[in-house]
């Protein structure tokens, strides 16, 4: 945008300017962050004691005559001398408002303008604030482009909010917890039982258990614990639990991964079901309108072709499972042509040519699509890939081998701060594989995601 200040000298008694801004749940939000204001009527919560609309603090409200006065009129240069606020209404997110300023007075000797300030509502030009400004108005005259700010995204996650809430809404899971002899093991279980997500059998050494509970301040009123003490054993109990129909699930505690993943593939007593077990990441990405699967990234490590069919099919009965109806699977490689030089390619095009053939089903599977081209439909377009279902729209993406996948999953995490739930796929009950640096939302997330799989399971006879 082309602007261009008045100096002290152009401005005129009766000159006046606007600025309209649309009021988002977003930018109150950054405000709350900017300002230390977390007062909860500001905020957007849906489990929280503010309003279902919250309201935009006065002070934000105040703050869009500072863009008219910084920005058009008089604009570069101007510093504030004074600001009365008087509010007369309120604001509230969702509500589009029209700041605007007056200039009232000229002072040659200071150097200052004052302006009448006013902030309505653009819907019924409802007066919200009006005030009186003192400004030092610019001496010298500029023309300059309005500088583009550095975009933000708000760390919200929308997308594992609603999970819970499907989840919720259904009977909690019986979960084997093995080993939860740790603080936050044992914590992230009876933080998902009192959401009623999972209703938790602790699996382990009792007096390991307890001991933390204590510690921790944990109240185990009601909950079974099963006393094994050593973790192999454990495992196999937990495994045990499922074959008997009293948990539907299993959740890694304060053991090795593959201590309970042994105990789970055994051919004569595990959970095998004809598919390879396969990892599935479900991540909340900001600014993305969709979770996004990432997989294997925790399991298989230099997957062949057969093992791949595997990890699409078990990604898409996941994707399915926690409400995207017919999920779209981009299998990635470096590139979107197929190349024989390039194995990851080869098997990305081979593996849409099978789902074409109904050998992989449930899905739109499509590749090879790199990166790029695979979540963004500019590159998608700008490559040529027009009238695909998954160019550009992925919901699954699937890394060549377990590098590729874990880097990708963690760079979500750590870069674009996604949230990161995960399970265990291909077996007969889901397995949540938790980890030491896992938060509270990941746990209650990943239960969220085995509750919902569980169901889906019974749902296709399972």
């Amino acid at each position: 945008m082309h602007l261009e200040n008045k100096t002290f000298d152009e401005l005129k008694i009766g000159d006046s300017a606007e600025l309209k801004r649309l009021c988002t749940s977003d930018d109150l939000l950054i405000f709350a962050n900017v300002s230390g204001n977390h007062n909860p009527m500001h905020i957007v919560d849906p489990d929280g004691p503010g309003p279902r609309e919250p309201v935009a603090p006065s002070m934000f409200v105040g703050s869009l005559v500072s863009a008219v006065l910084g920005n058009l009129l008089p604009g570069a240069g101007t510093l504030y001398r004074h600001q009365t606020l008087d509010f007369q209404n309120r604001a509230h997110a969702g509500e589009e408002l029209v700041s605007r300023v007056t200039v009232t007075g000229k002072d040659a000797a200071e150097g200052t303008v004052t302006l009448a300030t006013e902030v309505r509502r653009l819907s019924d030009d409802a007066l919200v604030m009006q005030g009186e400004a003192v400004v030092e108005a610019p001496r010298e005259k500029l023309v300059y482009d309005d500088q583009e700010l550095p975009g933000l995204i708000v760390q919200r996650h929308l997308h594992f909010d609603a999970l819970m809430q499907r989840a919720e809404a259904l009977p909690p899971l019986p979960m084997a917890v093995v080993a939860p002899e740790e603080e936050k093991a044992l914590g992230g279980a009876l933080l998902a039982a009192r959401r009623r997500l999972i209703e938790p059998v602790l699996v382990g050494a009792r007096a390991r258990i307890e001991a933390v509970a204590e510690a921790s301040g944990e109240d185990l009123s009601g909950i079974e614990i099963v006393d094994v003490p050593e973790h192999a054993a454990a495992a196999r109990r937990a495994v045990a639990l499922v074959h008997e129909g009293r948990v539907g699930g299993l959740m890694k505690g304060h053991l090795h991964t593959d201590v309970l993943l042994r105990a789970a593939v055994d051919r004569d007593s595990g959970l095998r079901t004809g598919r390879r077990f396969t990892h599935v990441f479900v991540m909340d990405v900001p600014g993305l309108p969709h979770p996004l699967l990432v997989t294997d990234a925790a399991i298989n490590i230099s997957p062949d072709l057969a093992c791949k069919v595997d990890i699409v099919q078990n990604a898409i009965e996941v994707a399915r499972s926690i409400g995207i109806e017919t999920p779209r699977v981009a299998v990635l490689s470096a590139v979107e042509t197929v190349n024989p030089s390039l194995p990851s390619s080869m098997d990305a095009a081979l593996l849409s040519k099978m789902a074409d053939r109904g050998q992989i089903t449930g899905g739109y599977v499509e590749g090879p699509l790199a990166m790029d081209n695979a979540i963004d439909l500019g590159a998608a377009r700008t490559k040529g890939l027009t009238g695909s279902e998954v160019a550009g729209r992925a919901e699954v993406l699937v890394a060549p081998n377990l590098d590729a996948g874990n880097m990708i999953a963690k760079q979500l995490t750590f870069i674009a701060h996604a949230e990161a739930a995960g399970i265990v796929a291909g077996a007969k009950a889901p397995i949540v594989l938790t980890s030491r640096a896992d938060d509270e939302m990941a746990r209650l997330a990943s239960c969220a995601v085995a509750a919902l799989h569980h169901r889906h399971l019974q749902e296709q006879g399972g």
